[in-house]
């Protein structure tokens, strides 16, 4: 029998009056043995389910059984079951028995400290904690009260806006699965009002006198300084002009919806775009093509032709268009751009017009989204900020129509969104992960990683060597950092170096300074005229390791990238 099918026999023969002796007599095993196998039968349904299909190991099926509360269980397998890294059983034990998030995290905002507290939530505060960084206890707790307010706002708001529904959702951005079997319909920004077109003129006008300030060599300080921060506010307030929600045709809001999003400071976020349900195709749509030869006043002409002419009379009209397309540059480009937007919502019974594909990499790990990450937010917000009218056309055609008839600006977001989410994932390393263009881009970019990206215990830490810890903490703090947590077990190591690396352990203004801009090699752009890591120098690091330290087994940054 397999850990599970113990379990449950064993609680089988409680349950009849059995007691805990009595089973370790009849089967020949330790008290202690039998107490751990009912301990596994009363983990969250979820959880012992995976544990009796193989998915999960005896390790980690003990350390969810660390804490008795089933709603803890069964979220903390939520969030591992979602990451792109296999859990390990220190990380999963640490999160059933601290069970916590910050005060700054989104849902803890949109929630409130009261609300929390009045309805039986726990906070944690530690001497130098504030109000972002204490540590709300009851985290199903929260969850379920967040998720409450997002349903009653979402309500509110279908109301408020005359909309059949409204879909709350905890996360940032409208993810696939939330709009899966939806349609966007179409919708357009009402036009300006003449007091706004008139208030955009006096705008201008005063940018231009603020300008000439900043232009004029002998302006003081004093008057750069006010003429930058009015040309800021006025920009500021040109956006807010500008920036107008969609309006949807009166006869199509009785049947749509929009997405309740919940922003990173907490606040929820009704998406810009109108949703109805997929209708589903009619019987008879795909029945066949009828090909035409020509018209005149007596209707369609029927020609008999062989396959062989109609597919050289094909090649040499796609010939005279590919030359015509060749010689126009302007055109060749919005075709470009509006296919790569359009391959995600072509219908796929219908012949694509051209061979371009750009399509979005899996990544090595499938389904992996890393939707607290800064970078992951903000390209959610980038992509909603994105012009998606030209989406309502009901065919490839009228999409590009509608796609040219956008401002330059708009087409100019949509080019770099659609090749930015092309890219392979990649790291700073000698093998596959290596993408040396990548890292060329990176650096002509000048992007610091650091904040874009900072190593927690779950990300990073956790799943290292204690050595390559102990040598991060050298690499910012020098031999007497590193020799401070030495000692240190590696479960409370990873906790530690999360908060010396987040800025938040006290420690000399220099050595924070550096931490708070330090990343792993292998994440950092390197220039790729320069030696990138080689795998060798990891399992070096790792063979630094004394022999019995906790976590031997934990993977380094290469086992990460494998």
């Amino acid at each position: 029998m397999n850990p599970a099918d113990e379990a449950v026999a064993f609680a089988s023969l409680i349950e009849g009056g059995a007691s805990i002796e009595d089973v370790a007599r009849r089967f020949g095993l330790t008290v202690r043995f039998v107490e751990g196998r009912l301990r596994l039968a009363k983990l969250a349904p979820v959880v012992f389910e995976a544990l009796a299909a193989g998915e999960i190991t005896l390790d980690l099926a003990k350390a969810y059984g660390a804490t008795s509360d089933q709603a803890i269980q069964a979220q903390v397998f939520e969030q591992v079951s979602s990451a792109y890294y296999a859990p390990n059983p220190d990380s999963v034990r640490r999160m059933v028995l601290s069970g916590t998030v910050r005060g700054n995290d989104p849902r803890a905002r949109l929630v409130g400290r009261d609300a929390y507290l009045a309805a039986g939530g726990r906070i944690e505060r530690e001497l130098f904690d504030d109000d972002d960084s204490e540590a709300w206890a009851d985290v199903a707790l929260l969850e379920n009260l967040a998720s409450a307010k997002m349903d009653e706002q979402a309500k509110a708001l279908a109301a408020e806006q005359g909309l059949a529904w409204v879909k709350p959702t905890l996360d940032p951005y409208a993810s696939h699965d939330l709009v899966d079997g939806l349609v966007r319909l179409p919708a357009e920004p009402a036009p300006l009002t003449e007091a706004e077109l008139a208030r955009l003129d006096e705008l201008d006008v005063s940018y231009d006198e603020h300008a000439a300030i900043l232009e004029d060599e002998d302006s003081a300080e004093e008057a750069v300084a006010a003429a930058e921060a009015a040309i800021e506010a006025i920009e500021r307030e040109c956006q807010d002009i500008r920036s107008r929600p969609p309006v949807l045709p009166p006869e199509l809001k009785g049947d749509a919806g929009m997405i309740l999003t919940l922003s990173r400071d907490g606040t929820p976020v009704l998406q810009p775009v109108f949703y109805g349900e997929r209708q589903s195709e009619g019987p008879g749509d795909d029945d066949g093509i009828e090909v035409i030869a020509g018209s005149g006043d007596n209707g369609p002409r029927r020609a008999a032709l062989s396959k062989r002419l109609v597919d050289e009379l094909a090649m040499q009209r796609r010939d005279v268009l590919a030359l015509h397309v060749a010689s126009d540059p302007g055109l060749a480009l919005d075709l470009l751009v509006f296919t790569l937007a359009d391959g995600d919502t072509v219908d796929w019974r219908s012949r694509s017009a051209t061979t371009i594909r750009g399509g979005v990499p899996a990544g090595p790990i499938v389904g992996f989204e890393a939707k607290d990450a800064p970078a992951s937010a903000a390209l959610a917000d980038l992509k909603g900020g994105l012009d998606e009218s030209w989406r309502a056309g009901e065919d490839a055609a009228t999409r590009f129509d509608r796609f040219r008839s956008l401002g330059d600006d708009a087409r100019a977001a949509w080019l770099g969104f659609v090749v930015g989410r092309t890219f392979e994932a990649s790291l700073n390393m000698v093998g596959d992960r290596h993408i040396a263009l990548q890292d060329r881009l990176g650096c002509q970019i000048g992007i610091d990683m650091a904040q874009w990206w900072r190593p927690t215990a779950a990300n990073y830490f956790d799943r290292v060597s204690k050595q390559v810890i102990l040598d991060a903490l050298a690499d910012v703090g020098g031999p007497e950092l590193s020799a401070r947590f030495a000692s240190v077990k590696k479960t409370d190591l990873a906790m530690s170096a999360e908060r010396v690396f987040a800025g938040t352990y006290i420690t000399e203004a220099e050595v924070r300074d550096r931490a708070i801009a330090w990343v792993p090699e292998v994440m950092r752009f390197a220039d790729p005229a320069e030696p990138v890591l080689d795998e060798q120098d990891e399992l070096d690091a790792e063979a630094k390791t004394p022999v019995g330290s906790a976590n031997d087994d934990c993977p380094a940054p290469r086992e990460m990238a494998a």
